[in-house]
C-alpha cells in the first residue's frame, strides 16, 4: 500500500496565505464621512521535519531458511502559529489622517502592579532599616 508522503513545501505554502499584510491592515470601513483602518502586530513562526528509512526483518521462506526482507517507512509533519494583535487604527477625516491606538487594558493593570510592588518594597526596606 502506498501512502502519500509529508511535503513540506504545502505547509510553507499555507503559512505564507496566512502570514499577509491584510493581517496587519485590516478592512477599511466608514463612519459618518470618516474612513477607519484598523493596524494589527502580526507575529508568526512555523516549522516541519520529515524523514525515512529502511528496516531489514528477518524472514523465514518455505524451506526455514531464514532471509532478511526489508521494510521501508517514511513519516513527517509541521505546524504554525500566529498571533495577531490589535494595536490600533488610522483614521481618515476632513481634518487629514491621525493614529489612534489601543488601549491595552492588561498591561496596564500589570504596569500598575509593578509600580505597587516596587513602592510597598520600599516602604518594607526602609521600615526594617528604622527598626533597626
Amino acid at each position: 500500500m502506498a501512502t502519500e508522503r509529508f511535503d513540506p513545501s504545502s505547509l510553507t505554502n499555507a503559512a505564507n496565505e496566512s502570514f499577509t499584510v491584510r493581517r496587519v491592515f485590516g478592512e477599511a470601513y466608514e463612519r459618518a464621512g470618516t474612513i477607519v483602518i484598523p493596524v494589527a502586530r502580526v507575529w508568526g513562526a512555523t516549522g516541519s521535519g520529515s524523514g525515512g528509512g529502511e528496516m531489514a526483518l528477518p524472514h523465514h521462506g518455505e524451506d526455514g531458511a531464514e532471509d532478511k526482507a526489508g521494510s521501508e517507512g517514511h513519516g513527517g509533519g509541521g505546524g504554525y502559529a500566529t498571533h495577531v494583535k490589535a494595536v490600533g487604527v488610522f483614521v481618515v477625516d476632513d481634518t487629514g489622517t491621525r493614529w489612534q491606538p489601543t488601549l491595552d487594558v492588561n498591561r496596564v493593570i500589570l504596569g500598575g502592579q509593578l509600580v505597587a510592588a516596587a513602592v510597598l518594597t520600599v516602604f518594607a526596606l526602609a521600615w526594617a532599616v528604622k527598626r533597626r
